[in-house]
């Protein structure tokens, strides 16, 4: 098989050092012990019901027609969306427009295992959820036979990916002026037994994941919504849980993607008034351009007339 010789190629065949340590033969009662500290705060200072500061940015990619960059401490996502085109291979016509979404992890985004280059099953399964959601927020009725490509990249994946990449793939579609019923804005949360962990960690994730059936609430769930309309666009559930917990999850869920609504039109803000401060410079840099070359013009006249 031939080797991609423009990235660093690992072994075929390796065990990760992991597998040695004493962390590996922990149990699941003593990895959950390790969640939290005596004071009932997480590894990384934060309370169950704490998210993650979430830092955001548009104009990542140069050659895309809206793209944004998204970060909540060590989870890492860039999003890039394109010009409508045409539906390849479409033979009917299509009222509605579509939404083709690619999400791939980067090889050394995981912590637990190296991402092989060819797409999985799970990037296969987050690109189409992430079509789910963002299907009801974009007004596909105004681009009929054709496609909007939104294409997402996984740089570092430390919990809550999915909800990190619908909040980057709606900020890049509104930096790419794609009409849109409303911000659409998302948030995840791991359920292990009675312990809701709001914005997972991987480690997080992971212990909800392997959760002993034994524990009747288990799993992840992630929420995506359009805050002003008060409307949910997509919830996509890993594991069991019974209704009660359910509806208490998502109660929190629907209050922090209101919550996460004002940062993101205060990314959208910024982006307007710099758009407007570098066409404002663009003219005074033409205006002083247009003097310099009428007074060289000047000179030239000057010039000739004198012989």
């Amino acid at each position: 098989m031939p080797l991609d010789y423009r990235r660093f190629n690992g072994p075929d065949d390796s065990v990760s050092y992991k597998r040695f340590t004493k962390s590996y033969t922990k149990s699941f009662d003593e990895l959950r012990d390790e969640l939290l500290d005596k004071n009932g705060k997480r590894r990384d200072g934060r309370a169950l019901d704490e998210a993650r500061s979430l830092f955001a940015r548009t104009d990542m990619v140069s050659q895309a027609k809206g793209s944004s960059y998204v970060e909540q401490y060590d989870t890492k996502v860039v999003c890039s969306v394109f010009d409508p085109r045409e539906i390849p291979h479409q033979n009917e016509f299509s009222q509605l427009g579509q939404i083709f979404c690619e999400v791939k992890f980067a090889p050394f985004s995981c912590p637990r295992y190296r991402r092989p280059a060819a797409p999985d099953a799970e990037e296969k399964a987050l690109s189409d959820t992430l079509r789910k959601a963002l299907e009801p927020a974009v007004c596909r009725h105004l681009f009929p036979n054709y496609q909007i490509d939104v294409f997402l990249y996984i740089l570092e994946h430390d919990g809550a990916c999915l909800a990190a990449a619908i909040n980057a793939a709606g900020l890049a579609l509104a930096d790419a002026r794609v009409p849109m019923y409303d911000i659409i804005t998302s948030c995840s949360a791991a359920i292990i037994g009675d312990q809701i962990f709001l914005d997972p960690t991987e480690s997080e994730e992971h212990l909800a994941k392997k959760c002993p059936n034994n524990e009747l609430n288990h799993g992840i769930i992630t929420l995506s919504m359009l805050s002003e309309l008060k409307q949910v666009s997509n919830i996509n559930q890993i594991g069991s849980m019974d209704v009660e917990c359910l509806t208490k999850v998502m109660d929190i869920l629907e209050q922090e993607c209101e919550q996460i609504v004002p940062n993101i039109q205060k990314v959208l803000v910024m982006n307007v008034v710099n758009c407007h401060e570098q066409r404002k410079r663009l003219k005074e840099d033409s205006k002083e351009r247009e003097a310099i070359l009428d007074a060289k013009l000047e000179e030239w006249k000057k010039l000739i007339q004198n012989g």
